[in-house]
């Protein structure tokens, strides 16, 4: 990974405290491995109760990022505002509007999130969740992949992916996951309904915990002799057969 500007960073634990209490949207923090003492605990104890990620990490690698004195605390800042599902579903819903929501789980690559975000603006979804750990920074490459999708669609930085798929359904929202796990095709779902897409890492795919409480799973055909396709394309596929069946 490039080394990030410094421009888009802060450094030193008292300006990383401060950003956190004006409410400056962070995508991630590097903590020192083995830091301590007073001003370390109350930086720890703001991070307690924000969904802010945190990375522990050793001298070295805060190094490599940044030459100014970092005090062994350095946040990076995002390149969008998060916003929250739980204020976005009601307003779909008084609006009249059918859902439809998209999760990423495990989704780490900025390229890959920013292709998928700019389809799901293409495609009109509704917003996008991703967890407050696991996931990829929303940074300025992130950002140019998307084609500017993501200074429009809503992105929502949920700490519980579970809670949030609990959440959804007891909205009305079916919860589908994509994995070669599934039994049927996609094109076998009814997307007509309200209905949030769970897409997984290429990796290892959607975590077993969701898949356990989605209310359906599916796959994409696979015909050749590579076993998946790159997460931003499959999204495409999903996607794009839900506005199918909604005839959009």
């Amino acid at each position: 990974m490039r080394p990030p500007k410094e421009k888009n960073m802060i450094f030193g634990i008292r300006a990383v405290i401060e950003a956190i209490d004006a409410g400056k949207e962070l995508d991630k923090i590097f903590l020192r491995r083995d830091m301590g003492g007073d001003l370390a605990r109350e930086l720890l104890e703001r991070i307690k109760d924000s969904a802010i990620p945190v990375q522990r990490v050793p001298l070295e690698k805060l190094n490599s990022i940044t030459t100014k004195n970092h005090q062994g605390a350095v946040a990076f800042l995002s390149s969008v505002e998060y916003q929250h599902i739980d204020n976005i579903i009601p307003t779909i819903y008084e609006e009249g509007r059918c859902p439809f929501i998209i999760l990423l789980d495990g989704v780490t690559d900025v390229r890959n999130f920013g292709a998928i975000a700019r389809t799901c603006e293409c495609a009109g979804v509704d917003a996008i969740i991703v967890p407050s750990r696991g996931g990829a920074m929303l940074n300025a490459d992130a950002v140019k992949t998307s084609a500017g999708a993501l200074h429009v669609i809503p992105v929502c930085r949920e700490q519980s992916l579970k809670n949030t798929v609990l959440y959804l359904q007891s909205s009305g929202i079916k919860v589908v996951a994509a994995s070669e796990k599934a039994q049927h095709a996609y094109t076998k779902a009814d997307f007509t309904e309200p209905i949030a897409l769970v897409m997984g890492a290429e990796d290892v795919g959607v975590s077993p915990d969701i898949l356990r409480i989605c209310d359906d799973i599916v796959s994409i055909p696979i015909v050749g002799k590579i076993e998946s396709l790159n997460v931003s394309v499959a999204s495409a596929v999903m996607i794009y057969e839900v506005l199918r069946q909604r005839n959009c």
